[in-house]
C-alpha cells in the first residue's frame, strides 16, 4: 500500500453515489461540517454490520458535533441495499462502488476474495475525519476486519477536540 493521505493536508476528492440515489461529495460540507468517511468491507463482513449499526444508533450525536457521516464500499447497488436492510441500518447515509483506484488513493489496503460470500476485490476498514476546511484530521485504518477504532464517546471526543483546540497529530 502507498498512500499520499497526510493528516493536516487536503483529504482526496470523494465523489459516490449513494442507495438514496444521490452522489454525495465531500465538496459538499466545506465550509459548513466536518466530515466522517467510514469505508467498510460490505456486506459480506459481519464485522462491519456491527461496527456500522453502532455509527448508526450515534447519528444524533454525531450531528451534535457537527460531523457528517457516510458509509462506503466497493460493492454494488444491489449489495449496497441488501446491506441497510439485512443489517436493519435505518439513517446512515450508504455509499457504493468505490472505485480500487479510489481506495487506494485514501490509503485503503485491497483484499482479495478467500471465500464465495465475498466480493472478488474489496478494501478492508478506514475510518477518516476530515475538517470544514478539507484536510485530513484523522486517519486510521486496518487490513483486517476486527482492528477498528472503539466508538464509545467517539462524537463527545470529537467535540472536546475542537473546544480544545486540539491539534492534528501524526504530520511530521
Amino acid at each position: 500500500m502507498s498512500s499520499n493521505i497526510i493528516p493536516g493536508k487536503k483529504a482526496p476528492l470523494l465523489n459516490i453515489d449513494t442507495i438514496s440515489g444521490n452522489t454525495w461529495s465531500l465538496d459538499m460540507y466545506l465550509n459548513k461540517s466536518k466530515c466522517m468517511v467510514v469505508f467498510y468491507r460490505g456486506l459480506h463482513c459481519p464485522v462491519c454490520s456491527v461496527f456500522l449499526k453502532q455509527i448508526d444508533s450515534q447519528l444524533l450525536e454525531y450531528k451534535k458535533s457537527n460531523t457528517q457521516v457516510i458509509a462506503v464500499s466497493m460493492d454494488n447497488k444491489e449489495k449496497a441495499l441488501k446491506t441497510k436492510s439485512d443489517w436493519s441500518i435505518k439513517n446512515l447515509n450508504i455509499a457504493y462502488g468505490l472505485s480500487e483506484d479510489d481506495a487506494r488513493k485514501w490509503g485503503l489496503y485491497i483484499s482479495k476474495s478467500i471465500k464465495e460470500a465475498e466480493s472478488d476485490i474489496f478494501c478492508e476498514p478506514g475510518l477518516f475525519i476530515i475538517r470544514e476546511d478539507g484536510t485530513l484530521y484523522l486517519a486510521n485504518t486496518s487490513n483486517m476486519p476486527w482492528a477498528r477504532p472503539d466508538l464509545t464517546d467517539f462524537p463527545a471526543k470529537l467535540i472536546f477536540a475542537e473546544e480544545n483546540n486540539y491539534p492534528v497529530r501524526g504530520n511530521y
